[in-house]
Parts: structure tokens; C-alpha cells; sequence
């Protein structure tokens, strides 16, 4: 794993239609609108934040999260309008002796159902594998989250399994978590 990749500058990645960018209190209104939404954290380990100091000082915790080499959060832009604000996309928990990394994403409300996890993710993908040479890419999932299981298989993930009462999670207490992942080789034959 080319760790440097991640963290030695912050990474922007782009597609046609996408740009994944660091998130800056310019976008504050945006992140606002996500956090500050119930629905979009129903089935997130993450509560949601209904007051915009709070979101603002949250900001400032992606950047402290990257500085400590712990956790990368992105911007989803859609490029038809460059400086709004659609979703996040984060990896974490580089664990750089098996060569793993955690992702995970929530959109806008508004943008649910357009195939913009589903890009964001292929995205994040492509770079993960072939520039930071990550070998395995895994996500946990609530097995009501029907959305997000579809996003994963879309990209080539498998269901490994599910973790019954396994993990506590903010606002949710102890749930049960299925797994899905992908392999580089998975990937490459994809």
C-alpha cells in the first residue's frame, strides 16, 4: 500500500461526471443539509447534527482525521455544478499489514437514487487499487440498507457474510453488520 498516495497531499479525483474533493467550510450549508437530515443516517453508525456550529466544527475534524493519517473524507461534486455539494465518500482503517481499507459513503436526500454512490464509489475504486495499490477494500453494512448493499454489488463487491450483534454504533446501540468486499484481482478481472 502506497500510503503516501493517500497522505501525502490531499487526493482529488475525477471522472467525467464527478470530482471527489476535500471538503472545506465553503461547503458548510451543503454538509449542513446532509447531517442535519434523519433519513440519511438511518442505517449509519453516525448521528445526525442539527445545529450548523456543531457541522462547522465537524468540518474541521475531516482535516484532523487526515492530518493523523486515520481517515479520508471527499466531497462528491457533481462537474454540471461544480461547487455543490452531493455526498461523502470516506476510506478508513488503512491497514497497511494486510493491505485493507474500510470505505463509506451518504448522499443528500435529494440526490438518492441517480447513481451517484454507485459512480463515487467505482471512483474511489479505481483509485484505491491502481494508484494506492491497495490489495483489499471492504465495507460494513446494516441489513436493512438495501440501497447500499446494491451500490457495493453494482461495483463488484461480494457478501462475505454478516457479523450478528458485533458492533455498537452511535445511536443505533449493538447491530448486526453484513461485510462486503472486493479483491485487486477481483477488480483487474472485472
Amino acid at each position: 500500500m502506497d500510503i503516501e498516495a493517500v497522505f501525502g497531499q490531499f487526493p482529488t479525483i475525477k471522472s467525467d461526471e464527478f470530482i471527489l474533493k476535500k471538503i472545506d467550510v465553503s461547503h458548510l450549508d451543503e454538509v449542513y443539509e446532509i447531517y442535519n437530515n434523519d433519513r440519511v443516517f438511518e442505517y449509519c453508525g453516525i448521528i445526525p447534527k442539527h445545529n450548523k456550529n456543531t457541522v462547522k466544527s465537524m468540518i474541521g475534524h475531516f482535516e484532523r482525521d487526515y492530518n493523523k493519517r486515520t481517515r479520508v473524507k471527499w466531497g462528491i461534486f457533481s462537474n454540471q455544478k461544480p461547487e455543490r455539494l452531493v455526498g461523502i465518500i470516506e476510506a478508513s482503517d488503512f491497514n497497511q499489514k494486510v493491505n485493507m481499507v474500510t470505505i463509506g459513503y451518504f448522499l443528500a436526500e435529494c440526490n438518492w437514487g441517480q447513481g451517484i454512490a454507485t459512480n463515487a464509489v467505482a471512483m474511489l475504486l479505481r483509485y484505491l487499487f491502481e494508484e494506492v495499490q491497495v490489495n483489499r477494500i471492504h465495507a460494513e453494512v446494516m441489513p436493512p440498507n438495501e440501497a447500499s448493499k446494491e451500490v457495493l454489488l453494482k461495483n463488484g463487491f461480494t457478501k462475505e457474510g454478516m457479523l450478528r450483534q458485533a458492533s455498537l454504533w452511535s445511536g443505533k446501540g449493538i447491530v448486526d453488520l453484513e461485510i462486503y468486499s472486493i479483491l485487486k484481482q477481483e477488480y483487474e478481472e472485472k
